[in-house]
């Protein structure tokens, strides 16, 4: 790689990833945004009609991806998707789930659906994933953590269990893994707006209290999150592992 050429470091031509959780979303944008870089796309979800609206974006800006139907809480169906999917350079591990409840009467069907999806599942992807990395001597591995990674939200204990567990398990593999070529790091995004979360922002009162808490006084869009995962794919951090960088407009630093 030519130091003249620092732009060059950023490059994803030649490289193919996969995003789980892609049909919506900041899994949507960031799967675009690796396209945009030069990517090869694979992008998963639990319905494959749910992921026509993404791989018909990037197929229109000229990208090329491959769709595929997978639920990352059933360990054993995902690794049977996953036997067959080719070798792999950049693994985004997008999907998740998040429901709130107050915590003392929690149901183990709710703690199970949160905690084996976000957490179990997506162990059990980067698994699978990850043994063709190493066997190729390089790979990286891009976690979605989150600000309940760091700190506590009411009603929202297995999603903060969770997210928690993800930056853990980035920390482990990236210690395990750095020695034979496979870089594991992370995102925390803070407030964004999605699908997902917009039963929070439809409650006035909570998302006016939210943005006098961000530095940047505004929530978070999908785009925001593409140079740092392009970034985290790239060569342009190749001697980065273990990391999580917040996406948070400032909040984590004004707490």
């Amino acid at each position: 790689m030519s130091l003249d050429q620092p732009l060059s470091l950023f490059s994803l031509h030649g490289r193919r990833a996969l995003v789980t959780g892609a049909s919506r979303g900041l899994g949507q944008a960031i799967a675009l945004g690796l396209s945009q870089a030069g990517a090869e796309l694979v992008i998963t979800a639990r319905s494959l009609a749910a992921l026509e609206e993404t791989a018909a974006q990037i197929r229109a800006a000229g990208g090329v991806v491959t769709a595929l139907a997978l639920d990352q809480a059933d360990i054993a169906g995902a690794e049977t998707v996953l036997a067959d999917i080719g070798a792999i350079d950049i693994l985004v591990n997008n999907a998740g789930v998040e429901e709130i409840h107050p915590s003392e009467d929690l149901p183990e069907q709710l703690w199970d659906r949160i905690v084996d999806t976000n957490l179990k599942g997506a162990f059990f992807v980067t698994q699978a994933v990850a043994r063709g990395m190493l066997a190729r001597g390089r790979g990286a591995v891009i976690n979605m953590c989150s600000l309940t990674s760091y700190v506590g939200v009411p009603t929202a204990t297995p999603y903060g269990a969770s997210k928690s567990g993800l930056l853990g398990m980035t920390r482990a593999l990236s210690a395990e893994w750095a020695g034979r070529g496979v870089r594991v790091n992370a995102i925390a995004p803070g407030y964004f707006r999605t699908a997902m979360t917009e039963v929070f922002y439809q409650n006035e009162d909570w998302a006016s209290a939210m943005l006098d808490k961000i530095p940047q006084r505004r929530f978070g869009q999908g785009q925001d999150l593409i140079g740092a995962v392009i970034f985290l794919a790239s060569d342009a951090s190749a001697y980065i592992t273990g990391q999580c960088i917040g996406i948070d407009g400032g909040y984590l630093a004004s707490i």
